[in-house]
This record gives C-alpha cells, structure tokens and sequence, in this order.
C-alpha cells in the first residue's frame, strides 16, 4: 500500500516508533526481557498445541479451541515483538508507511480472532454443563471448524475496515509514534486529517466485535453458574469450575486490557501509560494463557509432560 500525497504536504513515508525507552542504555535491558518474553510464550504455546495434538484425551472440543487460541497467541506477539528487537539491534527506529499499515491488519486480525475464539470457548463450556445429553450432536467437528471459520471471516472483516478507512487519512506534519508498534490510537494522533469517522467507526465496530461477544459470554456463565449450583456433589461443583475459571481468567485480563485501550478515545493524550497497555495486549495475555490453562488443568500437565519426555500416549 503507498501513502497518498496530503494535501497540506508531502505525505509521510516512514514513521519513527520511539520504543519503550528513550534512553540508549535501557536497550539492551529491555531487549534481553522482551526476547525472553517472546521465547517463553512461543514455546509455551507450542508445547500446548503439541501436547492437544498428540494426546488423544485431549482431542475434544474444549482443547481444539485452545489449540487455535495457542496458534493466534503465537501470531499475535510475533507481529509486534520481533520487529522491535530488530530495532533494538540496528538502533533504527523507522518504518515505513506501508508497514506500518501491515503490522496494524494483521494485529487486528489475530486479536479479532481471540476475541471470536473465546466466545465459542464460553459457548462450549456452556453446552458441556448445561447441554450435556445433546453437547456431541452441537458441537461436532464441523460445528468447531465453522465457528473457527466464521471466526476469521468476521476478524478480517473488521481488520479490513480499520486498515483501509486509516489509509484514506492524511499523514503530512509529525510522524513520530510515541510505542513500540503501530497501532489506530497513536496513528489517530498523527494524522493531519479529521479522525472523527474513523474514532465513531472504532467505537461502532467495537461494540460488534468487543461487545457483543462478551455478552454472550456472560449470559453463557450466568447459565453454567446456575447448573453448577444444582449440582449435589462438592467435587462435581469443583471440576465444573475448574474447567470455566482458565478460561474466565484469560478474558478478564484480554477484555481489560482492550476496553482500556480502544474505548477511551480523545478522552486524553497518549501517553507512557498507552506503553504498558500495550504490553498486556501483545506480550502479557500470549505469555499467560498457556501458564493459566496449564497450571490449572491436570489433563494439560500430563499431556505436557509426555510431550517433553518424547511419549506418546497409547490410550
């Protein structure tokens, strides 16, 4: 995609991402971190994809879904963490337009798809406990792969909206980005154009892709909170929940960190603060899901293990 020429200037070809730190001798510190990051999720998504694919207790509907929120978890921290390392390493801190542009699609591709992704995670938890005698007819295999399916349609959709209607803007004064990643805040910031439509469009799209999927997920958890309660036995009740809390756990702090990023919107100026959030968005929540799903689930530890002692389950 190349940028258009403003017409208050020449259009901006590159902009320059400050980082984290300003300060030259926090790089190598902030590198060794994020690298480290970076390495701990990847191989901790991985193992879990591994350890879904290769024990076959694991091959039902709940660990299908988290074996895609692994991959998406993989993606999500690999659009935005490499990158910066690489300019951590070359001391430069420019990118061009175009890529710019890129690093935001596919960012708001993968998050969207998270979000999708646990909304049917919510939708299975919630035929298993309050659906059960029908929960293999409704959530068949080809009821997963449509709701992934349908997934991606809907996340690229949004992610197309955004990364078109921000190209149409005018970038031609200051292109200096105060993060370590593009993204439709800080480019908002920038543009010598009105942003309004584009704002209105974030927060409409918003609702669609934030909302309405976390209302579903409520009224899912209202209902399994209410067949959990039925149940007579202490140690049901407990590994009803114990299979709902991981998954809660990961929504909270993915939905936290969203709402506080996108929903506040010409309410104040960015600043440092934006940074951290940013953190949770691309490095926390990838690098806590498999920890959460794993230090809570005792099928997930045993798959583990025999994935890192090279078994294979003959069950």
């Amino acid at each position: 995609m190349q940028p258009k020429s403003g017409a208050n200037g020449t259009a901006v070809t590159e902009f320059i991402l400050l980082g984290l730190v300003e300060t030259p001798e926090l790089w190598p510190v902030v590198f060794v971190l994020f690298l480290f990051a970076y390495l701990i999720t990847v191989g901790g998504n991985l193992s879990i994809l591994a350890a879904v694919l290769v024990d076959p207790k694991l091959h039902t509907p709940m660990y299908f879904f988290l074996g895609n929120l692994s991959v998406l978890d993989v993606g999500c921290i690999s659009v935005t963490v490499p990158s910066m390392l690489a300019r951590l390493l070359s001391h430069k801190r420019t990118v061009p337009y175009g890529a710019c542009l890129s690093q935001l699609f596919f960012f708001h591709l993968l998050v969207g798809v998270d979000c999708f992704l646990l909304t049917a995670m919510a939708y299975d938890r919630f035929l298993a406990i309050c659906r059960p005698l029908t929960y293999s007819t409704r959530m068949s295999q080809t009821v997963q792969r449509t709701l992934v399916a349908v997934s991606w349609a809907c996340a690229f959709t949004n992610a197309l909206t955004h990364t078109v209607a921000i190209s149409t803007l005018n970038f031609c004064g200051p292109n200096v980005i105060n993060h370590f990643y593009c993204d439709l805040p800080q480019l908002f910031q920038l543009s010598c154009s009105s942003t309004r439509f584009n704002e209105l469009l974030l927060f409409a799209v918003g609702f669609i892709m934030a909302g309405s999927p976390m209302a579903l997920i409520v009224t899912s958890y209202v209902h399994v909170a209410a067949a959990v309660l039925r149940i007579r036995s202490a140690e049901g009740r407990k590994k009803a929940f114990s299979t709902c809390g991981s998954h809660l756990t990961v929504v909270a702090i993915f939905y936290g960190s969203g709402i506080f990023n996108y929903m506040r919107l010409g309410s104040t100026k960015l600043s440092d603060k934006d940074k951290a959030v940013g953190i949770f968005n691309t490095v926390v929540n990838p690098m806590l899901n498999p920890l959460i799903y794993s230090l809570r689930n005792p099928d997930v530890q045993a798959a583990l293990w025999k994935v890192l002692m090279g078994r294979r389950s003959m069950t």
